[in-house]
């Protein structure tokens, strides 16, 4: 591994231990936000009320730098809402101003859409053009955000006035991670009794600004995936998992009370094993290899996998249950090489 990609993986594990110490007893769920900043994929977080998704969110813009730009998804919010507003100036004009997207031009490092369920499906049609293509149209030009990665959050709890996001949707962001509530007692008091934690403002303000140059990120990524090696061995390990995706009872997978031929309704597409494979590497490299190993596979399959693939509409009502189970058989029944 080069000295440049050495120096870069000294900064970003770095930047990992500074928002361990901002967010404490997440540390999978960060690992997995960095390897997603470094393979420039986006990222959807999901988790109950106040269990830390937007302060980790927050966290991490703030140590990559660049523009920041955040909206709220309201059951109200138009298209138009990302790209403009209208309002009347102080002699009664009607005047517009550039929204989020624009607002920061081709300077825009981070976006975060908040809630992002209970945005409209047309303002999902919208973002999936500027997660896909990094550009936008408005105003009769394109504007182009050559920097972005979007962030999105989703309360797992409140299903009122919200909208399921569609699989086009879903497919676009690399990870979908899990925010739980940490579960042992020396982090739990920590947040409940370090007055550290009651100040979010001042919490975020301590992570290091612009510790990670956003603006070299795409030229880094792609160092990254151009050196990080695979094997044949590795590459036919891939292929068994991404078909027993789909056809699981191929491969002798078994779940209770389950009819396997009829589960999947959809496994996960060609662009879900490119993220697999873009965010293995980053693992390795994050680890200080440059040959990919099956560990690195199994450490991001589930968070880039999992969110692909649908079941049949008659065991949707148990995908809580039945996905997990199916993602664990799939890694513990597929050979490693």
């Amino acid at each position: 591994m080069n000295n440049q990609l050495s120096d870069w993986r000294e900064q970003a594990l770095q930047f990992e231990q500074q928002i361990n110490r901002t967010v404490l007893g997440q540390q999978q769920a960060i690992r997995n936000c960095i390897i997603s900043v470094f393979a420039r994929g986006h990222v959807l977080l999901e988790g109950g009320v106040g269990v830390g998704k937007t302060t980790l969110l927050r966290a991490i813009a703030q140590g990559l730098g660049g523009a920041y730009q955040r909206i709220e998804g309201t059951i109200d919010l138009m298209p138009a809402d990302l790209i403009y507003y209208t309002y009347l100036d102080n002699k009664g004009k009607p005047q517009v101003d550039p929204g989020p997207l624009l607002k920061q031009g081709e300077n825009l490092a981070t976006f975060f859409f908040n809630e992002i369920n209970r945005a409209r499906p047309q303002v999902h049609s919208l973002l999936l053009r500027v997660m896909a293509e990094r550009s936008v149209s408005a105003f009769n030009q394109v504007y182009q955000f050559p920097h972005i990665q979007v962030f999105a959050d989703r309360n797992r709890i409140e299903k009122e006035e919200t909208f399921e996001l569609p699989a086009a949707a879903r497919d676009r962001f690399m990870m979908e991670i899990n925010i739980d509530m940490p579960d042992d007692d020396v982090h739990l008091t920590e947040l409940a009794f370090n007055s550290r934690f009651h100040d979010v403002d001042k919490l975020i303000g301590a992570v290091e600004p612009g510790k990670i140059a956003y603006f070299e990120l795409n030229e880094l990524a792609m160092q990254i995936q151009q050196t990080i090696q695979s094997s044949s061995a590795l590459k036919k390990y891939v292929l068994d998992l991404w078909k027993a995706s789909k056809h699981p009872e191929k491969y002798g997978i078994r779940l209770s009370d389950t009819e396997m031929e009829q589960l999947i309704q959809s496994g996960a597409s060609p662009r879900g094993v490119s993220y697999l494979i873009r965010a293995a590497k980053v693992n390795a490299w994050m680890a200080n290899r440059t040959s990919l190993l099956p560990e690195d596979i199994q450490a991001v399959f589930p968070v880039t996998m999992g969110h692909r693939i649908f079941l049949s509409p008659v065991y949707s009502y148990r995908k809580e249950q039945l996905l997990p189970e199916l993602i664990t058989n799939i890694l513990e029944r597929i050979a490693a090489p």
